[in-house]
């Protein structure tokens, strides 16, 4: 448990330190080789932890902690309890499958999290709506139309 816990602050810190980096560097700055390959090290780290060990820390205490085995069915309390337990439920739901479709769920937000990274990575120095962003010349100077 305290490896699933560790594991997801972690990639949760990573993925905040990446909208730290991008606060800080403009769009459209020359990327060094060092500073790419640094990036790409950390890319594949952070992808490394969402996708293999989080998920996996979790299958692991599930299985291991929780006891969430195919020979175990999934009763909710007593409320779903399947047709082969005289209940009213059609079918029987292990709580390995519950396991392994929670394990499915980590993986989708965390793949609709990471496309977010990437949008806001692309879009990181544009204006947005409504701000008062006045635009600048190449000098630094404010371009506002005197009227």
């Amino acid at each position: 448990m305290v490896a699933l816990i560790l594991s997801t602050i972690i990639t949760a810190a990573l993925a905040g330190l990446v909208y730290v980096y991008a606060a800080r560097r403009p769009q459209g700055t020359p990327v060094t080789w060092g500073e790419a390959m640094v990036g790409s090290v950390y890319a594949f780290f952070l992808a490394f932890m969402v996708f293999g060990v989080v998920p996996h820390q979790w299958l692991t205490v599930a299985e291991n902690e929780w006891s969430f085995r195919a020979d175990r069915k999934f009763t909710f309390g007593g409320l779903v309890v399947p047709q082969s337990e005289g209940g009213w439920f059609p079918f029987d739901i292990t709580l390995r499958a519950v396991s392994d479709t929670i394990a499915a769920v980590i993986y989708i937000i965390a793949l609709g999290i990471m496309v977010k990274m990437w949008i806001d990575w692309q879009n990181r120095s544009q204006a947005k709506k409504g701000s008062d962003v006045v635009a600048t010349s190449t000098y630094g100077r404010p371009l506002v139309k005197r009227g």
